[in-house]
């Protein structure tokens, strides 16, 4: 097991590490977010019609140990499986470089015949995750989807979040930000203001 120290924590912006897990169109949100940050790093993981497992796992450790700073991961879709296993193979502990995670809609696990790229990652690590992390599953999803993606959740130990991942995100930049741990909530360069009342801020609901 690597364990990951920075004398100076404060002095280090951390490395924004988006994975998604299809090739990214120009209008994604990743994309655009990618725009948003000079902090900001897409991981394309390749092999995308058939993934392989430890491939994933190794360019994923890879580029977290080249970041040599703090890294927060933002995954979407099947890649959120590399990371559970990425875990699971560098038996990360408390110690680690990555100090959070925003998992997008990842695959319903409950119903494995449904991806069928699923089943190159073998029974999945459902132990909590040793860094602080989100769960999102967007509002379109059936009943017993979100009942799948809730257990989880708590599995990993994320907190839940369903929110509209379709046209933007831009909610999730905001989310983005609680992970970073900013106090000040930077918002999205393109979103509209919103105005909100008192203890009804972006994130003010969530817990961890």
């Amino acid at each position: 097991m690597t364990i990951y120290r920075y004398p100076e924590d404060h002095a280090h912006q951390p490395l924004i590490l988006m994975v998604p897990g299809a090739p990214l169109t120009e209008g994604h949100w990743m994309t655009r977010w990618s725009r948003w940050s000079a902090d900001a790093q897409i991981l394309e993981l390749g092999l995308w019609d058939e993934p392989h497992r430890n491939t994933w796992v190794n360019k994923l450790n890879l580029a977290i140990q080249r970041a040599d700073r703090p890294v927060v991961i933002v995954t979407e879709d099947i890649a959120a499986l590399a990371l559970a296993w990425w875990v699971e193979f560098e038996a990360v502990g408390p110690e680690n470089a990555v100090t959070g995670a925003i998992i997008v809609n990842p695959p319903d696990l409950d119903l494995p015949g449904a991806d069928e790229r699923l089943a190159r990652f073998g029974a999945v690590p459902r132990r909590e995750l040793p860094f602080r992390s989100f769960l999102v599953s967007d509002l379109e999803g059936s009943v017993g989807r979100q009942r799948s993606l809730a257990r989880l959740a708590r599995d990993w130990g994320a907190c839940p979040v369903c929110d509209d991942t379709r046209r933007g995100f831009t909610s999730g930049w905001m989310l983005l930000q609680t992970v970073l741990g900013l106090e000040t909530k930077q918002p999205a360069p393109d979103a509209p203001f919103v105005g909100v009342l008192p203890g009804n801020a972006p994130g003010s609901s969530l817990r961890q």
